[in-house]
């Protein structure tokens, strides 16, 4: 399998993993967006709670140049440790939501 392919495979498997996530009591939704011509990938929550509106970007990572660039992430986890996890190398995760010259700092790669 060619490795963009494998990288699209392991946010797959990730996000799928999270559809499952809420339980029957949720008042919410776990909805991917998987776009694979730019290589955007979203993880929405969406749904009600009473009267007020949920609608949220929970997950936005991007593969630019062989590197997940993760643009926003709303979990405790963090969805970087999921990827290490996976097996992908911290130097190709970019924790884009930080300004660039503090990234540096981490443990993971600054672009």
């Amino acid at each position: 399998m060619d490795p963009l392919a494998q990288d699209r495979a392991v946010i797959a498997k990730l996000f799928a993993a999270w559809e499952r996530w809420p339980r029957a009591e949720s008042h919410f939704k776990v909805v991917p967006f998987m776009d694979e011509v730019h290589d955007r990938y979203l993880l929405l929550t969406e749904g009600w709670d009473g009267m007020r509106r949920i609608h949220n970007v929970l997950i936005h990572v991007d593969i630019i140049d062989g590197k997940f660039w993760i643009q926003r992430d709303n979990t405790e986890e963090g969805f970087a440790t999921q990827l290490v996890a996976e097996g992908i190398p911290r130097e190709r995760i970019v924790l884009a939501f930080y300004p660039e010259e503090v990234r540096h700092y981490g443990d993971f790669a600054v672009r």
